[in-house]
């Protein structure tokens, strides 16, 4: 076989550093973005930010906002799961209170307890003591190391600071302990500092008034806390002998407390969520537009590009095709967010009016098809991009879900058919809770045809409990 040179030609796709940064940035969360822009204000010279006044629409200009802005959140809390608590979770009306003002507003569980501790008439090593259990307390209000654990570790501390502390010095920090949680046990919220359960329900009826049902509720909680789960009467009557009116009433006033005293502190830190896009509906119109609170505001700096103009090549001048680059992609990022977001509003118009029972299936070749782009662009594009709506703050993948057959031959939404589950549930007897098969019988005499097994994983993903654990004797 001869050697000889032969002439091929064949395609590459080639990612240039531009549309390497483009789809980086389209797949980075508001948060992440934010953090990029920073990076880049301070790496790049070229790169500042823009006056309000100033909102020039081309490359070297800022990326501009838009004219209005609201936002909602979407904090719903889950419930305590097995023990019967908020069946339905706890929904807090702040649906209308922007994300600014919530986070203006919001402190730490901590902050607020030290806040108690300032009114107490404390000694510095009792100030201390105090200080360190509220820095020891979980998210929940909880306690979740014992006094000797906690006692240990503040003891190493001491002995750090000072090798040559005595021996009875670890036994007075335990009794400061000791005195420092009946403190904190007595502050607000009501249950805060317990080390169970059960402890925690007693701390919160002990501010209730002294009635027959707080009394027999107390005692209920000196029985097993399964015993409570199960709603098992016969057990509870016999173990407390208390007789079954008294049981019952004893078990609805420990469903009106609290399980988790710090829950309110700790959701209203984690759940605040800043929209990238806003919907609002007036009749049925509906108006779809970028959050200015995320859209950050940047151009070329004209003092260094004059500096650099008519020169060619060199380090400064990538530098400053950076600058432009960057805010360039910025732009078409915040563009694509908003085609999606309009595409699916349209495609989504009955759960606009109507909330989750209006959902409609769609996937995300429905939209890709539609604006003529990738389906790996739609998936960028929806993952961490969040919108505000009437009824909450949703991811944009909220929107798209499978579907389910229906009698007349069309398809159901899984989303709307979870909002169905709830809302027979929520209108269920409570003697005679709902079972997962005739979940699936009701869903079934609507034309929708979802199986027990399926009824059962959607009350699952909707934290309620099974028709047993939800029954009220």
């Amino acid at each position: 076989m001869k050697p000889g040179l032969a002439l091929r030609i064949s395609q590459h796709l080639i990612l240039t550093p531009q549309l390497q940064q483009s789809i980086r940035l389209l797949q980075l969360s508001t948060q992440e973005m934010t953090q990029e822009v920073e990076q880049m204000l301070a790496d790049n010279p070229f790169l500042e930010r823009a006056d309000d006044e100033a909102a020039p629409a081309d490359p070297e200009g800022p990326a501009t906002a838009a004219d209005e802005s609201s936002s909602a959140l979407d904090d719903t809390d889950g419930s305590w799961e097995g023990l019967g608590f908020d069946r339905d979770g706890r929904q807090a009306d702040e649906d209308e209170d922007s994300a600014a003002e919530r986070a203006r507003s919001t402190e730490r569980l901590q902050d607020h307890l030290h806040r108690q501790a300032l009114a107490l008439h404390l000694n510095d090593d009792e100030r201390a003591a105090l200080y360190f259990l509220i820095e020891s307390l979980d998210d929940d209000g909880y306690l979740s190391d014992s006094l000797e654990e906690l006692t240990a570790a503040l003891w190493r501390q001491v002995q750090a600071a000072d090798p040559a502390a005595e021996q009875a010095r670890q036994e007075e920090i335990a009794s400061l302990l000791r005195r420092a949680l009946g403190w904190l046990q007595n502050m607000e919220p009501a249950g805060v500092g317990a080390r169970d359960l059960a402890e925690c329900l007693r701390l919160q009826l002990r501010e209730q008034p002294n009635t027959p049902e707080a009394r027999a509720a107390l005692a209920l909680c000196e029985q097993p806390m399964e015993w409570i789960a199960r709603r098992d009467m016969r057990r509870l009557a016999q173990a407390t002998g208390l007789d079954e009116a008294s049981v019952r009433a004893g078990l609805a006033l420990l469903t009106r407390l609290e399980p988790k005293p710090g829950r309110r502190f700790a959701d209203a830190q984690r759940h605040i969520i800043v929209p990238d896009v806003i919907v609002t509906v007036q009749g049925a119109q509906f108006d779809v537009q970028l959050n200015p609170a995320v859209l950050p505001r940047l151009r070329v700096s004209d003092l260094y590009a004059q500096a650099l103009h008519g020169q060619r090549g060199g380090d400064l001048q990538q530098r400053l095709q950076e600058a432009r680059w960057f805010i360039k992609n910025l732009q078409q990022r915040f563009d694509t967010i908003l085609r999606v977001a309009r595409a699916i509003v349209e495609r989504q118009r009955s759960f606009f009016l109507h909330g989750e029972v209006g959902m409609r299936p769609l996937v995300l070749r429905d939209i890709a098809d539609e604006l003529g782009l990738h389906e790996s662009t739609i998936s960028r594009v929806t993952t961490a991009k969040y919108m505000a709506t009437p009824f909450g703050t949703f991811e944009l993948k909220y929107f798209f879900g499978s579907s389910l057959g229906t009698d007349a031959g069309g398809n159901a939404s899984s989303t709307a058919v979870r909002a169905l589950i709830k809302q027979m549930i929520a209108a269920e007897d409570p003697r005679k809770p709902l079972s997962d098969g005739q979940l699936a019988d009701l869903l079934k005499e609507q034309g929708i045809e979802c199986a027990r097994r399926t009824v059962a994983k959607y009350r699952e993903a909707l934290r309620i409990p099974n028709a047993s654990l939800r029954k009220t004797l």
